[in-house]
């Protein structure tokens, strides 16, 4: 299968370019002031947070499509930052539109499902306690068409931004291409997917984990009072889980885009 096939040259090429997790753990120290602010500053971290993520929307493409290209190159050698601003540069217009794109889609899907459980929760007090139970059930039944639906637009298009880095396609192109190629190689995609699935749970644990022992609010867990030694340890584990599984993703996405990919036009 190729989603086993792909793990070998990805973790080759991520030993022979520690780079690759230099580059990626950089996101992880921009984070770090936000855990500590929600701490001490919780109204300065959610504005820390809203002007991240106005900057990350920019700046994303660029490093997504210089990685990308840099993982490509780390799989056949050596990687080289040039190659990072060559790429990211080369495709930056494509990307972002592509990202927009798909930022605008799961906005939808959120406005939908949020109206949906506004209009449907209002109509539930109406109803008598009989018709409350059907009335929840066809709620829960939305609400999970909703996830569906995102899940499978997520899983189709996954691959939009290699399909514009490695293929040259255009915006409309990538995203054909990607779900031309999930559709052939279903089988394949998932369990690639599932073994990012869980790759990302391990990661989400020690995230978790970093996060509550920088975070000295009271929560409902017996956290105990920690040595600046042990938080800087904390902080340091949560970067270099970042710059590991990021540039890891990186380098087994190509190379598992390389294996599915037939070189078959799709436009």
């Amino acid at each position: 299968m190729a989603a086993l096939k792909s793990l070998r040259p990805a973790a080759s090429a991520l030993v022979r370019n520690p780079i690759l997790a230099a580059l990626v753990g950089i996101f992880g120290l921009i984070q770090l002031p936000q855990l500590a602010l929600q701490a001490f500053q919780p109204l300065l971290a959610a504005l820390v947070s809203l002007v991240l993520t106005g900057v990350m929307i920019l700046v994303m493409p660029f490093f997504q499509g210089g990685l990308i290209g840099m993982a490509d190159e780390a799989l056949d050698g050596t990687a080289r930052v040039e190659t990072l601003l060559a790429v990211g540069k080369r495709h930056y217009v494509s990307l972002l539109v592509a990202y927009l794109v798909v930022l605008a889609v799961n906005f939808t899907l959120g406005i939908a499902a949020f109206f949906a459980a506004i209009f449907g929760g209002a109509g539930l007090f109406a109803l008598d306690a009989a018709s409350n139970v059907v009335g929840l059930g066809a709620l829960a039944a939305v609400g999970l068409l909703f996830v569906l639906a995102y899940l499978l637009i997520a899983f189709f298009v996954q691959f939009y931004a290699h399909a514009i880095v490695l293929s040259d396609a255009g915006v409309v192109a990538a995203f054909k291409r990607s779900v031309g190629l999930v559709r052939r190689n279903l089988l394949s995609v998932g369990g690639y997917t599932a073994i990012l699935l869980v790759g990302s749970v391990l990661f989400g644990g020690i995230g978790g984990v970093v996060s509550l022992l920088l975070s000295p609010r009271p929560t409902a867990l017996p956290v105990p009072e920690l040595s600046t030694a042990l938080l800087v340890g904390a902080a340091i584990v949560y970067v270099v889980a970042i710059a590991v599984f990021g540039a890891f993703y990186a380098a087994y996405s190509v190379a598992f885009y390389r294996a599915i990919d037939d070189t078959t036009p799709t436009a």
